[in-house]
């Protein structure tokens, strides 16, 4: 799919790479890019930016997403591509509390249910449409010293997979992005990590793949390259890939 003259939602768009998103949209033509996040002025600005509309949207409430489809399909046009970009980082093990283990998987899955829930009975009505999630390359392979991200990022990982096999035959395309470290406030202060080990992207270098992903209709993007070797050796001996992972967790002092 081609950006130029679509309609384009993006949430997480105030910083990071939800705004570099929503810059690259707008620079390859897109006819309107909504920016919503839970930091309306921010979104605002970016929004300001680039000639799109900027909307304040806390993504653990349903009814927020449910608006901000109705209020896109009603007042700008009918969305081509919904990217279901929000998403936390909470560090920790077993010991994190439930009230944050359920924060995260919220944000960081449920968003995702609740805006495919939304915006796909919409697009197939009229042909098709596109999802771009935004998960993790810890969706992959997993997070030292962060349980609750590992797991949700698996979980959103997974739920890309489900809308496209599902509803691919309906005209709905999917594609998931699972980066290693992109430069944010989300990863300020990782550089020494293991989230930094193969180096920390710039958002609009991660922004231009996801552009490329979707022109060409690729459902697995992977700005660092090195991920997809990463996934082939665990496919290919899972004991030798978790003792791999042992090595890195002493490494770098998980619990």
């Amino acid at each position: 799919m081609e950006i130029a003259g679509k309609i384009v939602v993006v949430t997480g768009a105030a910083g990071g790479i939800g705004r570099a998103l929503a810059q690259g949209f707008a620079a390859a033509g897109a006819a309107h890019v909504v920016c919503a996040d839970l930091d309306g002025d921010g979104a605002g600005q970016v929004a300001a930016e680039i000639g799109g509309t900027g909307v304040q949207v806390d993504v653990t409430q349903e009814a927020q997403i449910a608006e901000l489809v109705a209020m896109v399909e009603g007042q700008i046009g009918p969305i081509d591509l919904f990217c279901s970009n929000a998403g936390i980082f909470t560090p920790g093990g077993m010991e994190v509390a439930n009230d944050d283990w359920q924060r995260i998987w919220t944000i960081n899955v449920m968003a995702h249910v609740w805006a495919a829930r939304h915006v796909v009975p919409l697009m197939i009505a009229r042909g098709g449409g596109y999802l771009l999630n935004t998960a993790s390359a810890a969706g992959l392979l997993n997070q030292i010293g962060a349980a609750p991200y590992g797991v949700t990022k698996h979980a959103a990982v997974g739920l890309a997979e489900w809308l496209a096999m599902t509803h691919g035959d309906a005209g709905i395309k999917v594609s998931v992005l699972c980066p290693q470290a992109v430069r944010s406030a989300m990863t300020d202060g990782m550089g020494e990590n293991v989230a930094g080990i193969d180096g920390m992207l710039e958002p609009d270098v991660v922004a231009q793949a996801c552009i490329e992903a979707i022109r060409d209709e690729v459902f697995l993007v992977l700005p660092h390259a090195q991920v997809r070797g990463y996934m082939q050796a665990k496919a290919q001996d899972y004991d030798r890939w978790i003792g791999g992972m042992r090595k890195l967790n002493r490494k770098f002092g998980a619990a």
